[in-house]
Formats: C-alpha cells, structure tokens, sequence
C-alpha cells in the first residue's frame, strides 16, 4: 500500500477538499424569521465564511503534494493539520446548536436589520441541516489524511526528473523528454 501512498494521500485531499466546495454551496441551516412568511435557508459558505477559502487551499495542497520532496511533505501534513483542526473547531457549533452569528448575514439581507440584538428579536428558531454533520466528517477524514501523510511520506518514490530544477545531467540512458529537457538547458545530449 506504501507503494501508492502519494496517490492515496492526493486522491484523499483532493476528495475532502472537493466536498468542502460542494458543501459551501448547499443549505446549512434553516432560520425561522417572524417577518418572513418561509423559513429562510442560510448556505454553507454564509454560515462559515472560511469554508471556500480553506476547502480550495486543501485542493491546492493535493496538487502540490504530487510533486514536492520529502521535507515539504511534512510540512504540507502540518498545515492539513491545522487547516483541519481550524475547519473542526469552526464546523462543531454548527452541528450541535448553530449560533445566532452564523444566520446574522442573511437575516440582514432578507430584513435590512442589522446587530445581534436586532436580529436576535427576529429570528425564532435556528435549525442545521446534515450538511454541517457530513462536512464535520470530512474535517476527521482530513486529519487522517494529514496523519497517513505524516507517517509514510518518506516512503514515497521521489517525483520524476521533469520537476527537477538543480541541473543535474544524467550519467545512464536517457530518453527523448531527458534530451529535450537538456537541449532546454542548453546542453548537448549527443555528447
């Protein structure tokens, strides 16, 4: 299984970070305003501003991760660790009693009312949906990621000689991209 490890580990950030957009998109919570006729519905992205910004930051990890050396792959577990930690924190109120902050923004917009004592007089109710349940999951199964990174990274094969820049010639066979790749950095590869 060490055999595949960076692409299990990719395949996993690019999966969590993929649902993390997809889950920005969808309904968090349901609000229950007495000057609305229907319950108001508060998307993943205005109930947790961060959620885009880092969910794209674990996608550009993923595709980082592909190519780095061993020392960033340590670094890159360090960071999908606190991205996830951060992620985790932010999503557990959402899932157990959302609070009045994370509906204010679209309370604001439907009533024009802004402040948390205006709005709190306005709203009845704050109901989460499975959403914030499922994206707290992926907050878990990216701190697994990050583990599984941390403990086999320095298993992995290292990249291909193409994301190569310290300018190395080649002492065994080469093939046509090695000779084109030579010929880029202005050395003959018939000699």
């Amino acid at each position: 299984m060490m055999t595949r490890g960076r692409s299990l580990s990719v395949l996993l950030l690019v999966l969590v970070g993929g649902l993390g957009i997809l889950s920005s998109t969808q309904t968090w919570l349901f609000v229950s305003v007495s000057t609305a006729a229907e319950t108001v519905e508060v998307s993943g992205a205005d109930a947790l501003p961060i959620l885009a910004p880092l969910s794209l930051t674990i996608l550009a990890l993923a595709g980082v991760l592909a190519i780095v050396g061993r020392m960033l792959r340590y670094v890159f577990a360090a960071i999908a660790v606190a991205i996830g930690v951060w992620l985790l924190i932010a999503t557990l109120p959402l899932v157990t009693s959302p609070p009045l902050s994370a509906a204010a923004g679209t309370v604001t917009e439907l009533t024009g009312l802004a402040g948390h004592d205006a709005v709190a007089t306005l709203v009845e109710a704050v109901v989460p949906t499975s959403w914030p349940l499922v994206t707290l999951v992926l907050w878990v199964l990216l701190l697994a990621a990050a583990a599984f990174i941390a403990a086999s990274a320095h298993r992995w094969r290292t990249a291909g000689k193409r994301f190569r820049t310290d300018g190395q010639t080649h002492t065994g066979p080469i093939d046509a991209i090695d000779s084109w790749d030579d010929l880029s950095r202005g050395s003959d590869p018939t000699r």
